[in-house]
């Protein structure tokens, strides 16, 4: 192993090819870059649910882990019960269904739910949103997700009081934390598809003996194509989705 490694943390792809595509070419600028990391919600919401998963399960530098909306759509083509908490989106799952590609079925299901490592003695998490250590096997209609929190360095300690990380990635809430205590480093680089404005953020993480650095990117790209997607595809909730999670953004 190298004395520095850096890796790249994207998570909240949310079916945004375009967003997608702009950091992943950012980063593969970056020589330096020996991994990425996903950390769930490749799909829901945005309408790019191929496109999404075929730029991701396509390369052999990048791990994913399930988000909360992979797990309901997934339960829907199998047929399982779809979560109580996520009734209100239950017509939207159902329509991103229906447009995935069996190929990517079964790699979803492989997925896990957590990543972990030691990399130059530092212990790394990763996760979509804390799960309590019984539930973790649970099916997802049976497994709640857990609730958003203000974005501070109380709330995260409080949220992730069972787990003993020099750095805890995860995601589900879309606005960016970074936090720090004396022990560990709170990151969650911000929702990669579902921003108010054309900008894609994601992290970049510089890992070696002295420590663990971040660096928060963002990298700017043209959405109009996505957003006018919303209504050429005639997406469920696409008014609601656009205001909502992009902002009532404009093309």
């Amino acid at each position: 192993m190298t004395l520095v490694m850096k890796v790249a943390i994207i998570t909240d792809v949310h079916g945004n090819a375009s967003a997608l595509n702009a950091v992943l070419n950012e980063i593969d600028q970056m020589d330096e870059i020996s991994h990425i990391y996903c950390l769930g919600d490749m799909v829901g919401i945005g309408p790019d649910t191929n496109e999404v998963l075929e730029l991701l399960f396509s390369r052999d530098d990048l791990s994913m882990l399930t988000g909360n909306h992979d797990e309901a759509v997934l339960a829907i083509i199998k047929g399982e019960p779809h979560p109580d908490g996520h009734i209100h989106v239950r017509e939207h799952h159902e329509w991103i269904a229906k447009r995935m590609h069996p190929n990517f079925i079964t790699k979803l299901e492989e997925l896990p739910r957590t990543i972990e490592h030691i990399i130059h003695d530092h212990s790394v998490y990763l996760t979509h949103y804390h799960m309590e250590s019984n539930n973790m096997a649970e099916h997802i209609s049976k497994n709640p997700f857990s609730k958003i929190v203000e974005p501070s360095l109380h709330n995260l300690e409080k949220l992730f009081k069972d787990q003993h990380h020099e750095l805890i990635g995860f995601g589900h809430h879309h606005p960016t934390h970074h936090f720090k205590n004396d022990r560990t480093i709170f990151l969650n680089p911000g929702s990669l598809g579902c921003t108010v404005e054309p900008m894609a953020p994601y992290a970049i993480v510089t890992i070696e003996k002295t420590g663990i650095q971040i660096d928060l990117e963002k990298v700017s790209y043209d959405n109009s194509s996505f957003l006018l997607s919303y209504k050429s595809l005639q997406v469920p909730e696409r008014d609601y989705i656009i205001q909502a999670f992009h902002g009532g953004q404009k093309v």
